[in-house]
């Protein structure tokens, strides 16, 4: 099962996390998040627990608990949702000009 886990403290490690739902049962991984630019943590992470019966007791067992003076958000992860790339978005394919045709 995967969870998520919000609102940490961004001196939170991945190996604080894990020792958090370790009395829950066996953890498959423990990560918390970090910007890619700046390598600092973003807040929040993710935890695999390896059943569902073990990762519904940390759930219930860590959802609001404190960590370092913040209440944890903890609950099931969503998948992961898709993102349309492109960037520019919509646009005329003609560089927005109006009358892009000939000019002449």
């Amino acid at each position: 099962m995967n969870i998520y886990v919000g609102n940490l403290v961004y001196e939170v490690t991945d190996g604080e996390l894990e020792a958090a739902f370790a009395p829950y049962g066996q953890i498959v991984s423990a990560r918390v998040i970090s910007d890619k630019f700046t390598g600092r943590s973003r807040g929040f992470g993710f935890v695999e627990m390896a059943n569902n019966p073990e990762g519904e007791a940390a759930i219930k067992g860590l959802n609001g608990k404190d960590m370092k003076g913040r209440p944890l958000t903890v609950n099931e992860a969503r998948p992961r949702e898709e993102r349309t790339g492109g960037g520019m978005g919509g646009g005329m394919g003609d560089g927005g000009r109006k009358g892009a045709g000939s000019r002449w």
